[in-house]
């Protein structure tokens, strides 16, 4: 039986009130295996639209805006963006799926809240797929982030916001016309004076602000995931060397590893190969 893609949200609390998370949910809304897939910094669920579609007849795929993304609500107070409400958000739309355990896949952003949630105790994570990111976050990476993101942008049109989306996420990987047109169409919105804007919160950029860029090192939390794991690394990365993944699977000698060609950060995990890998890894019991 075909289940359409479903729009829901849930409210979610935090230090200043409750906020708004919206997110996609596909396939049969009763199956009790769950995939949540969360996108990275400046990205949106409907990154997701194609790998969801694809395991959506296996899986019930939850794929979240993450508050101050896509059409989740924007807080008032910027500095509340983090880590710790990202994590608060994911633990109460793990709670609304109504199940005990889920399967997670997450593409930078996305990757490290999944790997915070998989090393703490008791966790719901049962499989972890990590898209292009590691124990291990290079400054130099970091600082071609905060070159643009929270960057004023406005475009007169759509074809003028897909070639932007085409220049700032080349590295993406090689995807179709029509995968570059659903990345614009869903990464802007139209405002009252005609003009198209990136559907995030600039005021996520305050993560950069103040404190000097440097290399970030989570291996005290990448030590605690228990769950098997899979990461994708896109064979250019800037963001994921490959030292790092050594690092990784010195600890974890089970950690599973894809180099998706042509890729920089982050492969956009739309196309058949990177999808078939996800989905071999996941049905793999």
């Amino acid at each position: 039986m075909n289940h359409p893609m479903q729009r829901k949200h849930f409210k979610s609390l935090w230090l200043h009130g409750f906020h708004r998370v919206d997110y996609s949910e596909w396939g049969n809304p009763n199956n009790p295996r769950v995939l949540i897939c969360v996108h990275g910094l400046t990205r949106n669920s409907r990154d997701f639209d194609f790998l969801a579609e694809a395991l959506s007849e296996h899986y019930r795929v939850i794929c979240p805006d993450v508050v101050g993304r896509g059409t989740s609500e924007w807080l008032s107070h910027k500095s509340d963006y983090g880590y710790p409400l990202y994590l608060a958000d994911m633990a109460a739309l793990i709670a609304r799926a109504g199940v005990e355990t889920v399967d997670w896949v997450g593409t930078s952003m996305g990757g490290i809240i999944g790997m915070m949630l998989a090393a703490q105790a008791q966790t719901p994570i049962r499989k972890l797929v990590m898209n292009d990111v590691g124990s291990i976050v290079t400054g130099a990476a970091l600082q071609r982030l905060a070159a643009y993101v929270g960057k004023p942008v406005a475009f007169a049109s759509l074809e003028d916001a897909e070639k932007y989306f085409r220049k700032t996420h080349s590295t993406f990987g090689p995807l179709t016309d029509a995968q570059w047109r659903h990345l614009a169409l869903h990464g802007v919105s139209k405002g009252s004076d005609g003009q198209y804007r990136l559907v995030y919160d600039p005021g996520i950029a305050q993560t950069f602000s103040g404190a000097p860029i440097m290399d970030i090192d989570m291996s005290m939390i990448w030590n605690g995931v228990q769950c098997p794991t899979l990461v994708i690394r896109g064979d250019q990365s800037d963001l994921l060397p490959v030292q790092t993944l050594q690092l990784m699977k010195f600890g974890h000698p089970a950690l599973r590893i894809f180099e998706a060609a042509g890729c920089g950060h982050a492969p956009a995990l739309m196309d058949a190969i990177q999808i078939n890998v996800i989905r071999d890894f996941l049905y793999d019991h």
